[in-house]
């Protein structure tokens, strides 16, 4: 029934079976800045407002899209994604405009993956089916912690009641569904982490992501961190955690396929690969990023701003330019690596024009390789399970392009 009702919209996208065939694949992010309220920990480009005019911001969510949509011709559409802020709180007739106008620019893949972040609140939730009649066929649900002082703390408006009830009804109208989780809180224990994983595991959606707490700079949390206020997890304890981490989701069928994303084989964020991958995508919507062939784009990222530049040129951005082969190469580097799966060397060589040699250190890959951190076998260079524990001393040490 929830895949039904998750897909009823997108059957009607006018796309033949078949149509696109051949055509360059491409992924579309859309912004919804807004939230209710600004989470200690959050970076991303969220605002609170009293009040927004949703007419007008569809109008120029549209006008942003069809701007995109013009940079983008002879493409093929194989995945949306909402995105902010907190976009389930968009009125469902503007997603659905937005999903419709998409899926006339551009033909769709036959199973285009539509995904949605949405708060677990009751109000938001009492608007999934709406969602999903608009298009929507996956959420990704924000519960982030499975008990009431800890989301307190994380200055959730929700509770793990409320917060459970909402993936219930998340479950029963979308067919695919994945939820985030914070762990390395401080002073949070290895037995206290594996009751909650195990807990949340027990729920049966195909995908997680688990993500550490990381003190992120121009936070509430920074500042309480400077003050002295907010003590990290100590690093090794957290690396433990991270080990459990894996050690108990692929135990349970959803192995980690990315540093922080697991899931049921089938079942990855195909958007989210896209990015990881290293293909083409367009961002709409205030401080959307996006990659076209090598160009990058950025946009605005206060909102008011980013209105005010659409009503003057049609658009939103603020940047773009043409990426020099040795950062187009070094993004699809530090981005590939990430992923289990790993990287065809020979594919970035050919994307940026850049030899083999010039991307990565070879002296560094065979000492890395005998230590049993990376696998390097032909064109591919994956880093192994020990090694993701140290990527960020690891893409250090070998990129450099």
């Amino acid at each position: 029934m929830s895949s039904e009702v998750g897909t009823s919209r997108v059957t009607t996208l006018g796309v033949d079976r078949g149509q696109g065939a051949g055509l360059d694949d491409f992924a579309l992010y859309i912004h919804w800045p807004f939230c209710v309220s600004k989470c200690p920990y959050c970076d991303f480009n969220s605002h609170v407002r009293e009040s927004v005019d949703q007419t007008a911001w569809r109008g120029a969510l549209l006008q942003d899209l069809a701007y995109e949509a013009a940079q983008l011709p002879g493409r093929r559409l194989t995945s949306i994604f909402f995105g902010g802020g907190t976009p389930s709180l968009m009125p469902p007739e503007t997603v659905a405009a937005l999903i419709d106008s998409a899926s006339g620019y551009w033909p769709t893949a036959d199973d285009i993956e539509i995904t949605l972040e949405a708060n677990p609140s009751s109000v938001e939730a009492a608007r999934f089916a709406d969602l999903a009649h608009a298009g929507i066929n996956r959420v990704s649900l924000g519960l982030q912690a499975l008990d009431d002082r800890t989301l307190a703390w994380l200055g959730r408006a929700h509770g793990v009641a409320e917060g459970l009830a909402a993936l219930d009804t998340a479950q029963r109208h979308f067919g695919r569904v994945s939820f985030d989780l914070i762990y390395a809180r401080p002073e949070q224990t290895s037995d206290a982490w594996a009751a909650e994983l195990g807990r949340a595991l027990s729920f049966g959606t195909e995908h997680l992501s688990l993500y550490q707490l990381t003190i992120e700079p121009g936070t509430q949390f920074a500042s309480l961190f400077a003050k002295g206020q907010l003590i990290p997890l100590d690093p090794d304890a957290g690396a433990e955690l991270f080990e459990q981490t894996r050690e108990m989701t692929s135990a349970a069928g959803l192995p980690a396929y990315e540093v922080s994303n697991h899931a049921h084989p089938g079942a990855e964020s195909r958007h989210n690969l896209t990015y990881w991958r290293y293909g083409n995508y367009a961002g709409v919507g205030p401080g959307a990023h996006g990659r076209r062939d090598g160009r990058a784009t950025v946009r605005r990222k206060k909102p008011e701003n980013w209105m005010a530049r659409v009503a003057a040129n049609g658009h939103g951005i603020e940047q773009e330019e043409d990426l020099p082969s040795e950062a187009r190469a070094q993004e699809a580097l530090l981005m590939g690596l990430r992923l289990a799966e790993g990287i065809d060397l020979a594919r970035i060589s050919a994307m940026s024009g850049l030899a083999i040699a010039d991307l990565i250190d070879i002296a560094a890959i065979e000492r890395l390789s005998r230590q049993g951190l990376i696998t390097h076998s032909g064109d591919r260079l994956t880093v192994s399970e020990a090694g993701m524990l140290l990527l960020d001393a690891i893409l250090a040490e070998i990129v450099t392009a």
